[in-house]
Parts: C-alpha cells; sequence; structure tokens
C-alpha cells in the first residue's frame, strides 16, 4: 500500500495526528520513519514490524502515550529531496518536493570539543615540521608544477552523431602522468550534434576562449563548430551524470542522481543546486572527421570555470 501524506496516525488507543513527512534511508532503499504531526508538535517515528499502513491511515501498535518519548523533528539534522529517484521506492511514496527528507550524516553535523583540539594540535605540528620538508616535497612533486596538459586527444568520429540536440556519451582512453609514474584509464564525456537553436544557446553568436593560469588565450571554439563536447563530470561536485530521455518534469534532460543537478540538452541549468551550467571541453573537427579535445578539468562548485588539470 502507498503511503500518502496526511495520513491519518493512529495508536493502540486513539488517533493522534497525521504524516507531514517521510525520511527515506537511501541505502537500503526503504521508508525508515514517518514524521507526525502532532497537537503542538511534530515527532519522528520509526516505521517497525507492528506498522499497518492502510488507505490514509497507518497504525501503530502501540499507545499513544508512548508517542512522547520519540524526537521532535530538528531540520538542521535533515536535507530535503527535492525529487524521489530511488529506484522502486517512488512507487511505494505519494509525496510532493519538500516532504521526503534524508538524514545529514553525523560527521556533518557536528565535530566535538576533543576532535577540534586534536586537528589544531596536528596543524601546528604540521607548521613547524613544514620548513624541514618542504626542500623535500619540493624535489619529489617538482612535475606537479608543470603547466596543463593540453595535448589533443581523439574521442571519436563526427560521423556516428547524426541526431540533432541527442547527446551521446563517448568514452576512451587517457595516459596521465602522475610525478614519475604513468597509468591509463578510461574516461568519457558527451557529445552533441547542435542545432542552431542549441548554437545560439551555447555561444551566443560569440567564441568561447580558454586561458592559461596566466590569462593567455591557448584555444578558441568558434560558433560555427557542429558539435560541442560537455565535460562527464557535473559541476556542482563533480559526479558523473546521465542523460533522460522522458524526465517527468522537464522531458529531454541531463540529470544528475547524486544531488539532483538538471540540465537541458545545451547544458543549461533547469533545477538543482549546481552553480553553472556544464563545461564545454576545447574541441576541434581533424580533417578525417575525427573528433579531438584537449580534456581540461575545472573546479567543481564554482560559478565560472577554473581549470585544475
Amino acid at each position: 500500500m502507498t503511503l500518502k501524506i496526511k495520513s491519518r496516525v493512529r495508536c493502540s488507543d486513539r488517533d493522534v495526528g497525521e504524516v507531514t513527512r517521510v525520511i527515506i534511508d537511501a541505502i537500503g532503499k526503504s521508508i525508515s520513519h514517518v514524521v507526525i504531526q502532532l497537537d503542538d508538535s511534530e515527532r519522528v517515528v520509526p516505521l517497525d514490524g507492528d506498522t499497518v499502513i492502510t488507505e490514509g491511515l497507518v497504525q501503530f501498535g502501540f499507545p499513544s502515550s508512548k508517542m512522547g518519548q520519540y524526537p521532535l523533528l530538528d531540520r538542521g539534522n535533515y536535507q530535503q529531496v527535492k525529487e524521489v529517484e530511488i529506484a522502486g521506492l517512488e512507487r511505494h511514496l505519494e509525496v510532493f518536493p519538500g516532504e521526503v527528507l534524508v538524514p545529514v550524516p553525523t560527521l556533518e553535523r557536528d565535530i566535538t570539543r576533543r576532535t577540534f583540539f586534536t586537528n589544531f594540535t596536528n596543524a601546528i605540528g604540521v607548521v613547524l615540521a613544514l620548513p624541514l620538508v618542504y626542500p623535500v616535497l619540493r624535489f619529489l612533486t617538482f612535475p606537479m608544477y608543470q603547466g596543463f596538459d593540453n595535448r589533443w586527444i581523439r574521442i571519436g568520429n563526427i560521423g556516428k552523431i547524426t541526431e540533432a540536440d541527442k547527446p551521446k556519451l563517448v568514452k576512451f582512453q587517457k595516459t596521465v602522468k602522475e610525478g614519475y609514474l604513468e597509468r591509463e584509464f578510461q574516461k568519457s564525456h558527451w557529445v552533441v550534434k547542435i542545432s542552431d537553436a542549441l548554437r545560439e544557446e551555447i555561444y551566443h553568436g560569440k567564441s568561447i576562449e580558454y586561458k592559461d593560469s596566466n590569462g593567455k588565450v591557448y584555444w578558441v571554439n568558434k560558433p560555427d563548430n557542429d558539435v560541442v563536447v560537455f565535460s562527464g563530470k557535473c559541476p556542482h561536485l563533480g559526479c558523473a551524470y546521465k542523460w533522460k530521455e522522458n524526465h517527468k518534469r522537464f522531458g529531454r534532460v541531463f540529470w544528475c542522481p547524486c544531488h539532483l543537478s538538471i540540465y537541458d540538452s545545451g547544458g543549461k541549468v533547469l533545477d538543482g543546486p549546481a552553480p553553472r551550467r556544464l563545461d564545454v571541453l576545447p574541441m576541434r573537427i581533424a580533417g578525417t572527421g575525427e573528433i579531438e579535445i584537449i580534456d581540461a578539468e575545472f573546479k567543481a562548485g564554482k560559478d565560472n570555470m577554473i581549470r585544475i588539470i
């Protein structure tokens, strides 16, 4: 039976209130608690094996006198979920955005006094030791002070991108030098064959310039490009995002399942915490039709694109 907001809540002896919110366990993919509006407070009550949910009614097996033992709702301990996207769970809920909460991890809510002073003492020790270890660290980390890698990398052929404004996920192998070692790993970005309308949304009739740390332009994307390449990392916190053909609010969109940021096919933010649109990568088309990119990465959580790799 689907759990509904505004359902009556009844204890073993009498009605006590109604459901105002639900709390979900994102890891266990289940409804763990309900928030109940009593006469003068909201209480957080767990759902256990004795709880019976029927049409418009949540029945608990304990008497109403025990309701006071459950904690009051502290909104600082929870964050609001704008959209229920946990596989299978949405079938068991009839709620609206703002009525679903998930607990904020304890480490993000509080830090003990003892932990603070321990960390402070460790920090002082690091500061005192830094003059001794700096020359060694500088030698070992010298490769890290080299400039950004502006090599061109081929990720696919433009002939395989046929449908306008429909993104295609492209995977490729990249070799990265970290210090004195090299390793190869797989990466992915989104390539979109752009229509005139999408071209205007992305470029606004102007080229996109890419500058190094000294402010010197190292590449320019021109508006006459037939495709655009979006970084595969969400600008919010760097998570991988997906393409959805049938989002229930916005239709065809890019969607980040980690924190529910939503973008249109041109990378514009439609909803969620993302601070900027999707990052457009430096790209060019080789004579053979191969799409080549400079695989730059930009700092997450910022309003503007700040290159870090």
